[in-house]
């Protein structure tokens, strides 16, 4: 048992910080936040090469088809990695469910406002079902993905920490990276693909590949950043010893 001077997973051996401290109820907001802003941006669709195609095998390259949420994402799953290292399972796997709630409770608001009676002088009923409209099967494939992806994303990169300590940082990043987003994008893919137009097996496996690869790549490319936050957190947060 957890003495209570100590964080919840911490051991002889590995560090992490109080919850009740610092910075944690900050980035638990940002990633909150995060989660609802990046849903509402991937109502709308996007390509990029539109004008060229090129592909390899099942996989297309070009044209990247992708959403408006795309470039904001991937930052939840930094977020994540933050709260994982420096916190804990335990403590990430709380924000997530606070995460998993409000995108509920988003829903849920978003679906009564669409139903309420529109007054005679709004004429943007159309558009905004379009942007917030709640599409069950589509709601369930988010909410699943997000809430497996983040567990394990969270889960591997804690237990990964217990054996390497605080070496090898870029390891556990992208160690579970690979398995959070591997699993959100194909829990998704599989429950939403008939409702997004993916009908075959080539379109499926183009699907998920590319978001995956995408998100991945994504994350990779900010670790410096991500580097640079972990560093500042650890040293500021007055639990993390």
């Amino acid at each position: 048992m957890t003495a209570p001077d100590q964080p919840e997973d911490s051991t002889p051996d590995t560090k992490f910080a109080h919850v009740s401290l610092g910075y944690y109820p900050t980035i638990v907001a940002l990633f909150t936040a995060t989660l609802l802003i990046s849903n509402i941006c991937a109502t709308k669709g996007v390509a990029f090469f539109s004008g060229t195609e090129f592909a390899l095998g099942p996989l297309q390259i070009l044209p990247v088809i992708t959403d408006g949420g795309f470039f904001l994402f991937p930052l939840a799953y930094v977020l994540g990695d933050v709260l994982s290292e420096v916190y804990g399972f335990k403590a990430t796997r709380r924000a997530i469910y606070i995460g998993f709630g409000a995108l509920i409770l988003a829903a849920a608001c978003f679906w009564v406002t669409v139903q309420l009676p529109s007054a005679q002088f709004y004429d943007n009923q159309d558009s905004l079902e379009t942007v917030v409209g709640v599409i069950p099967r589509l709601l369930v494939a988010g909410l699943a993905a997000y809430l497996v992806g983040q567990l394990l994303n969270s889960l591997v990169l804690v237990m990964m920490k217990k054996r390497m300590q605080e070496k090898h940082l870029w390891a556990r990043l992208i160690g579970s990276t690979v398995v959070g987003e591997f699993a959100d994008t194909l829990i998704f893919c599989s429950i939403a693909a008939g409702v997004i137009g993916i009908d075959t097996w080539t379109d499926f496996v183009n699907y998920v590949l590319v978001g995956f690869l995408w998100k991945t790549l994504v994350e990779v490319l900010v670790m410096p950043v991500t580097y640079r936050v972990i560093a500042h957190v650890k040293k500021n947060e007055p639990t993390y010893t």
